[in-house]
């Protein structure tokens, strides 16, 4: 026997739950609260939804983020109204940076009751300008709850002795005007691949549950596409006329470009490709480790940089990490920069000409469709040189003593199989840059606002979608800083944190200013004696420390190996000595041509 569904007696939230089926909005991360509980009724009642509760407002914004990246699709998250809703900003934000598609519910009270002193309101209309792709303040039902509505003095929404077929008319023109707004909404998380915000105003009572479903027509949505033909015929002739060419890959999803894309740029002796490691792409002829290539060039300074630098260059995926490549490229200005994506294109380097809106796969294809590649030397030249410090580099990795650095080389040269890699910002995701990681391992980093906030509760949301197992690679403020990405009940037993513990902000020390006096231990370094031990026994994870190369070695292995519940493996790093090892590792490599 089939068990008819349930909606919300609230047709504003009964519109929402239904609509979003109809977006094929599946996941749905519900944070507690009582404004909220007609969405999360509704969502409930619905076995199309996957539900997942995080009372931390932030923590399960990241949460969906994880969710909506690996998905590549929209993800809901829920409130109540109030500040819980400005909790989920920090994710928003980076949803929008870094194009994934977040739809953001929020609960709200009447619009009379705001300002007037009430608890739990706060002005909830536009709080995500401008980090929003589309928004919505939804008007709120006068069919529910009509006797509170018309008790309330500061209410305008319902005339005065208006008769019932008024008020019905009036809620008529409500449902049509939300109906608009929620398509339009969803539309646009769908096609635009960001963040969203419908604001859904609601009167008591909240939990009464329904049979009777609305009646709901979704008009056709026609697809537009643009035409980039006559673009890419000018471009083609640029491109093959040039002798020095760059490709930089930025942020990208694994797979975004095909082998045969790959193989293409590659065997063009007059492009020099490099790769972050977010990019999900490596290759024996790319530079892999930019700033292995770009850091000794800037302590040379003397004509090397000249057979380095590009007359042209194309930029795919999103925010690019390398500092150094940027300050170089902008020393060194290109002709020409074009960047390929559907979206938008950055001017990062301040030289961008041409944002071509195709997909870089795409592109790559009839770039080099009926085209033979010009004879150069630029690609063999260039590679020499970044194989001379790769080669300098790795001998003085050899010698060096246990740190920060020597933590990072070990784990890229021991994790071989298939992970999916969740990197935390600041040191974590710069010392991953400069590794050879094997191509079978998968690359997230949150690079679009690239704050520390979130980076455990998004790998957490990553890893309920993903069928690899996940390892989070964290830096200690990153790690403490978001604990309560680990409050939740869907921590799988294949989840690892690699927790890098150098008691403190240690890329200060690596930034120009003043080391070791009060105020900068105090207020940048932010020295502190913490370790994740008692977290880890609060919230379920095996736990074990290193603090020594040998002992890391002895306890890698194990940490790795399948359990039957998560792990955490602290390791701790003498905190002085990193900044000047990683410092003293370019000037090892400059040394090949001092």
């Amino acid at each position: 026997m089939t068990i008819p569904l349930k909606y919300p007696s609230i047709p504003i939230a009964q519109l929402v739950v239904r609509l979003c089926a109809h977006f094929e909005i599946q996941y749905v991360v519900i944070c507690a609260g009582s404004r909220n509980a007609p969405l999360t009724n509704g969502f409930l009642a619905n076995p199309f939804y996957k539900c997942y509760s995080i009372i931390d407002e932030r923590a399960a914004a990241f949460f969906a983020l994880g969710m909506a990246q690996q998905l590549k699709k929209p993800v809901a998250i829920v409130c109540t109204s109030g500040s819980a809703l400005l909790n989920f900003y920090p994710a928003i934000a980076e949803a929008f940076y870094s194009d994934i598609p977040i739809v953001a519910l929020s609960a709200d009270r009447m619009p009379h009751r705001i300002d007037i002193g009430d608890g739990q309101t706060i002005r909830q209309n536009g709080v995500f300008e401008p980090h929003i792709e589309a928004a919505a303040n939804l008007k709120p039902d006068v069919i529910h709850a009509t006797p509170i509505i018309l008790q309330n003095p500061m209410q305008n929404i319902i005339p005065k002795n208006a008769s019932k077929n008024k008020i019905e008319e009036i809620q008529t023109v409500i449902e049509s005007h939300n109906l608009e707004e929620i398509i339009r909404v969803l539309t646009t998380a769908t096609k635009m691949k960001g963040p969203v915000h419908l604001n859904i105003p609601m009167e008591e009572p909240l939990y009464e549950m329904t049979k009777k479903g609305l009646s709901i027509e979704v008009p056709s949505q026609k697809r537009q596409l643009e035409d980039e033909s006559k673009k890419l015929e000018e471009i083609k002739k640029i491109w093959h006329k040039g002798p020095r060419k760059w490709i930089i890959m930025g942020v990208m999803a694994p797979d975004s470009i095909s082998e045969e894309g790959l193989k293409l740029i590659f065997e063009d002796p007059s492009v020099v490709v490099l790769t972050e490691t977010t990019s999900n792409n490596s290759h024996p002829k790319a530079i892999n480790s930019i700033d292995t290539l770009i850091a000794p060039l800037e302590l040379i300074k003397f004509e090397l940089a000249d057979k380095v630098k590009p007359d042209l260059i194309i930029t795919f995926g999103g925010m690019i990490v390398s500092k150094k490549v940027k300050q170089f490229l902008r020393s060194y200005s290109p002709e020409n920069h074009w960047h390929i994506d559907n979206k938008k294109a950055y001017n990062t380097f301040y030289c961008l000409k041409e944002h071509i809106k195709m997909q870089p796969d795409e592109f790559i294809l009839e770039l080099y469709k009926n085209a033979l590649p010009q004879p150069s030397d630029f690609q063999a030249e260039v590679n020499k040189i970044y194989s001379q410090f790769k080669l300098r580099g790795r001998s003085y990795l050899d010698k060096i003593p246990f740190s920060d650095l020597k933590v990072f080389d070990f784990i890229a040269q021991t994790i071989e199989g298939t992970y999916q890699i969740q990197i935390a910002n600041s040191s974590a995701i710069r010392y991953s840059q400069l590794m050879d990681w094997s191509p079978k391992i998968q690359f997230f980093c949150n690079r679009g606002t690239s704050g520390i906030d979130g980076s455990t509760a998004t790998a957490l949301g990553a890893a309920q979608i993903t069928t690899m197992p996940t390892i989070l690679i964290t830096g200690d403020l990153s790690f403490f800083y978001d604990v309560n990405g680990l409050w939740n009940h869907y921590i799988p037993p294949t989840f690892r944190i690699l927790l890098i513990n150098n008691q403190g902000g240690g890329i200060f020390r690596i930034l120009s200013g003043e080391k070791d006096s009060p105020n900068f231990d105090h207020y940048f370094e932010t020295i502190h004696q913490r370790e994740a031990k008692y977290i880890a026994k609060a919230f379920g994870f095996k736990y074990t420390k290193a603090s020594s190369l040998w002992s890391l070695k002895r306890k890698f292995k194990g940490f790795l190996q399948n359990s039957s519940r998560p792990k955490i493996l602290e390791i701790q790093t003498p905190r002085k000595i990193n900044d000047l090892i990683l410092l003293d590792y370019f000037k090892a490599m400059e040394k090949v041509y001092s």
